[in-house]
C-alpha cells in the first residue's frame, strides 16, 4: 500500500467528513427546504437541495485544509486537481428523491480513490438511523452510537433464496428492464427505492444482490470498499471488476453472482 495511504488516519478523516456533512444536512431534512430540478424544465426530474450543496462544501473545506495534495470529485461542484494522484469522491446526499420525501434511506457517500482509480476506502452514512457503514482493504464495519461491529455478507446458496434491489426499474433501458424482470422472477424478494442504502444492507447481510445502471463515479466509489470489505462481490454486468460508473452488480455469494450474471448478460455493456 502506498505511503500516501494510512488506513487509520484516512478513516478518521472520512468520519470527520461524514460528521460535517450531517451537521450541514440536519437543518434541511424534513424541513421542506427549496428543491431545484438540475435537469431543467421539461426534462426528467433530477432534484438537488440546499442540503446537497451545504454538505459537499463542508466536506470540501475539510479536505482542502487537511489533504491539500488530494483531488476532489463531487456531484455538486465537480473536480478539483490532485497533485498526489489520490482523490476523494463525494456524494453529499445520495438518494435525493428519498430525502425530499422525508424517507431515511438516503445516504452520504465518501470514498478515497488511489492513483490507479481504485477506491480503497468507502463510507455509506445514514445519520438519521445512526448507521455508518465503513469499508477498507480486507474489512468492513458498521459504526453506530453504541460502537463498531464487523460487517459480513450472507452466505446465500442460490438466487432463489436472495433478496435483491434496484433503485427504480423504470430508469433502466428496455434491454436492462427485460433482464431485470427475469432476475426478479428468479429470486425470493425484490425491494426498490433504497439507492446506496441497499448496498449497505448487502454488506450487513440482509440484502443479497443489487443491480443498477447509468451510475456516476460518486454513486459507485464508496460502495465498492464496503461491499468487498464485507466479503461480497462488486462487478459490472459482464463479470469484470466494477468500474466507477455505468452498470454495477453487487452480490453476497459466488452462487448468486454466477446465476445473476447469466441472466444479465444479454443487456451487459
Amino acid at each position: 500500500m502506498s505511503p500516501d495511504f494510512n488506513i487509520d488516519e484516512d478513516l478518521a478523516l472520512a468520519n470527520r467528513l461524514a460528521d460535517a456533512a450531517w451537521s450541514a444536512i440536519r437543518p434541511h431534512f424534513r424541513a421542506l427546504s427549496s428543491v431545484e430540478n438540475k435537469a431543467g424544465a421539461g426534462q426528467s426530474y433530477d432534484p438537488v437541495t440546499e442540503a446537497d450543496r451545504a454538505a459537499e462544501k463542508a466536506m470540501r473545506d475539510i479536505i482542502l485544509r487537511e489533504r491539500p495534495q488530494h483531488g476532489i470529485t463531487g456531484e455538486e461542484f465537480g473536480d478539483s486537481p490532485s497533485s498526489s494522484g489520490w482523490r476523494w469522491v463525494l456524494d453529499p446526499v445520495d438518494g435525493t428523491r428519498a430525502f425530499v420525501a422525508g424517507l431515511p434511506v438516503w445516504t452520504t457517500l465518501i470514498a478515497l480513490v488511489d492513483p490507479l482509480g481504485f477506491p480503497v476506502l468507502g463510507v455509506i452514512d445514514q445519520p438519521v438511523l445512526g448507521e455508518r457503514y465503513i469499508g477498507w482493504p480486507g474489512g468492513a464495519a458498521l459504526q453506530t452510537p453504541g460502537g463498531r461491529s464487523p460487517l459480513k455478507v450472507a452466505d446465500v446458496p442460490s438466487l432463489s433464496d436472495a433478496v435483491i434491489s434496484t433503485t427504480d426499474p423504470f430508469i433502466l433501458t428496455d434491454p436492462e428492464l427485460d433482464v431485470w424482470t427475469e432476475l426478479r422472477g428468479a429470486t425470493r424478494l425484490a425491494r426498490y427505492g433504497l439507492d446506496a442504502y441497499a448496498y449497505a444492507r448487502l454488506a450487513g447481510g440482509t440484502v443479497h444482490l443489487v443491480a443498477e445502471s447509468g451510475l456516476q463515479s460518486w454513486d459507485v466509489a464508496a460502495l465498492i470498499p464496503v461491499v468487498t470489505g464485507a466479503g461480497g462481490h462488486a462487478t459490472d454486468w459482464t463479470g469484470a471488476p466494477a468500474s466507477l460508473g455505468g452498470q454495477i452488480l453487487c452480490t453476497a455469494s459466488d452462487a448468486v453472482m454466477d446465476q445473476a450474471l447469466a441472466l444479465l448478460e444479454p443487456a451487459a455493456l
